[in-house]
């Protein structure tokens, strides 16, 4: 079963549940897709899918960090409840150790000396890590590692 259906299943299971905060972040997952295949007039498939759902990721991250700069803690909750059924959709990344662990191969296989290195560090970790790995954790990762001492 691919992507799109298990989303449309758990769109149906959802309605039988009558859990309408979940209901609402699937359907608004599925309009993206439907807006997406119309505009481009393409079937998209799993990973497609998956760069959509990680785009609605990045805007939920945004979105809670600016509600919660402006005390708005009731609407950082929904977009903190939102995150959780998006991220059931995305393959699980590396855990932090094992970015760790990359990122000092990387740092030491390029050759960085500091801060201003981090763009080759990072060039040699993208192609590497595996897709839905959270990249803000990587940058932190990197930026502390080439930090002076």
């Amino acid at each position: 079963m691919g992507l799109k259906e298990q989303i449309t299943d758990d769109m149906k299971a959802a309605m039988r549940a009558k859990e309408a905060a979940k209901l609402l972040t699937i359907r608004l997952i599925l309009a993206e897709i439907k807006r997406r295949e119309v505009d481009e007039r393409i079937e998209l498939d799993d990973e497609q899918t998956q760069a959509i759902i990680e785009k609605m990721i990045k805007q939920r991250k945004d979105s809670i960090s600016q509600f919660e700069n402006g005390n708005r803690q009731d609407l950082a909750d929904i977009e903190k409840a939102e995150l959780v059924i998006l991220a059931a959709y995305m393959p699980a990344g590396l855990s932090e150790e094992a970015i760790a662990a990359e990122v000092a191969a990387a740092v030491s296989a390029s050759g960085a000396a500091g801060p201003q290195d981090m763009g080759k560090v990072m060039g040699l970790l993208k192609g590497k890590l595996p897709k839905g790995t959270d990249m803000g954790i990587v940058s932190g990762l990197i930026k502390k590692a080439l930090a002076p001492a």
